[in-house]
């Protein structure tokens, strides 16, 4: 089993657990704090199936439908995730203002504050391991996934400090309060997965660091002259590069064959832990003007 589905199986029964501490305190005690983490719990554990099914989906093989394969799965799981975080955070925003306008006193404080104290610590440990697994995969999917829970612990620690709050000073309405600021919060997280999820889907060139990187690499090579109609997308684990590479006239083909392998091996590198498909156009001379001239009409 890939790591990146591992993770995904780490944080669904970790999800699970959390909502049944959560859930159970929450319908108790009457807070509309641990009650919307219990949601947002539930949330996590509906995402990370749907992760698992993406990512188990994402790796199978290109097939007479699907050409390039089922990468992009993988963007479009994020942007879902991101969608439910925004509509869970709404759903805690009213529970929320509802709470404001209608008080009601908050009961069975001690068991809120030790399944609070579990919850970060259990959480603390799921997004260390999570960040792991997106740093040493670069996979989108667990990036959001790690976020998504790093937003849990911020939450998770806000609401023991007003648990704490309200057993000192007895003011109830931290509890609502504490709500609007974790859903406002929930929402600000989930854009930025939104958004890089839409920007893959549309097929929006890698990032500017990368770009310079390839061109870089490119420049290297004596042999190339110049290149042009350079062309990047990604989509989930899968980055696609193609260009027009110049050599000289007098090169045989064999060896500007050799000289974009080195080209291409030296961009897996770049890449490591990424599926690459490059695509080199070997031209003879630089055609550029002519393809924009065609591209024009």
């Amino acid at each position: 089993m890939r790591l990146e589905k591992k993770a995904t199986v780490v944080s669904t029964s970790i999800a699970g657990l959390l909502v049944i501490m959560k859930l159970t305190v929450g319908i108790f005690s009457g807070s509309v704090a641990v009650l919307a983490s219990a949601i947002d719990s539930f949330l996590d554990l509906t995402v990370s199936l749907f992760n698992y099914f993406a990512l188990n989906t994402a790796e199978k093989d290109p097939d007479d439908q699907f050409h390039f394969g089922r990468s992009k799965i993988e963007p479009l799981a994020a942007v879902i995730e991101g969608t439910v975080i925004s509509l869970s955070a709404i759903f805690i925003f009213y529970e929320a203002l509802s709470k404001i306008t209608h008080p009601q006193p908050l009961e069975y404080m001690t068991a809120s504050v030790w399944v609070m104290v579990a919850s970060f610590i259990i959480t603390g440990f799921l997004v260390y391991f999570l960040n792991y697994v997106a740093k040493k995969t670069r996979n989108m999917v667990i990036k959001a996934d790690a976020l998504h829970y790093k937003t849990d612990l911020y939450s998770n620690g806000a609401i023991l400090l007003a648990l704490g709050l309200i057993s000192y000073t007895g003011e109830q309405l931290i509890d609502p309060i504490l709500g609007v600021g974790i859903a406002i919060y929930m929402i600000y997280s989930a854009f930025p997965i939104i958004k890089e999820g839409i920007l893959m889907l549309l097929d929006a060139s890698i990032h500017e660091e990368h770009l310079n990187e390839i061109i870089k690499i490119i420049k290297s090579e004596p042999a190339i002259t110049a290149y042009h109609d350079l062309k990047t997308r990604e989509a989930g684990s899968h980055i696609f590069i193609s260009v027009h590479a110049v050599f000289n006239v007098s090169i045989s083909l064999y060896d500007a064959h050799l000289i974009s392998d080195k080209v291409e091996a030296k961009l897996r590198t770049l890449f490591e832990g990424k599926m690459l498909h490059i695509l080199i156009h070997m031209d003879p001379y630089d055609d550029s003007e002519i393809n924009h001239y065609e591209d024009a009409y």
